[in-house]
């Protein structure tokens, strides 16, 4: 994508979506991006479930999003990106440069993921380069991610995780996902040895850590 110069209105301008949950963080943003000249922030939101109705009422071209979010997260809004606007092509942004992270966003289909201590011209020129079908990917955190491997645990282990994260009981933990107290023993105790820790508030810091969760 080639910049203009000021002024030119016949040019249509990269339509951009900023989600990111710190007020600050997002004004910055969304400031430096506005004077790129052939980009335009159309929509800011502040928690994640508000991502998909912000991009299905402004349709940008690009939506730049953080991970950890209220609501839902960067990572699932993405996925639900995938379905309800398709056209839009999804950067993750976060302060978080985990392997697992990365990993999970390329499977909900996002087309790259930078880190937030970088340059505002490398933000700039990945979201052009996303817009033309290009991945981004920050390279030191590709490195890192292969060298992980993949996430070892299965859906089932990571929401018996997260439901257990707030040192909830068994009980409440079974009532909560709809799983026999049983079950969901078995699932802690096997996330346990998958995370190699000892309990599951251990594995749950590792898998956050990890960012598996």
């Amino acid at each position: 994508m080639t910049a203009h110069p000021p002024g030119d209105s016949g040019v249509r301008r990269t339509r951009v979506l900023l989600a990111e949950d710190q007020g600050m963080m997002r004004g910055a943003l969304a400031l430096l991006l506005g004077l790129e000249d052939d980009m335009e922030v159309v929509a800011q939101v502040a928690a994640g479930d508000a991502i998909v109705a912000a991009a299905a009422r402004e349709r940008p071209d690009v939506a730049l999003l953080d991970i950890e979010l209220p609501g839902c997260s960067g990572l699932d809004a993405a996925a639900e990106l995938r379905t309800a606007c398709p056209q839009c092509r999804v950067l993750i942004l976060t302060t978080f440069g985990r392997p697992g992270y990365l990993r999970r966003a390329m499977e909900a289909g996002a087309a790259g993921f930078l880190v937030k201590d970088g340059p505002v011209e490398e933000l700039a020129a990945a979201i052009r380069r996303v817009l033309a079908g290009e991945t981004v990917v920050d390279p030191a955190l590709a490195a890192a991610a292969l060298s992980a491997g993949p996430n070892p645990l299965t859906p089932r282990e990571r929401e018996v995780l997260v439901a257990s994260a707030d040192g909830a009981t068994v009980a409440d933990v079974a009532a909560k996902v709809h799983l026999s107290e049983s079950t969901v023993r078995n699932y802690l105790s096997s996330a346990i040895g998958k995370t190699g820790t000892r309990n599951r508030m251990e594995a749950v810091r590792e898998a956050r850590q990890q960012g598996w969760l």
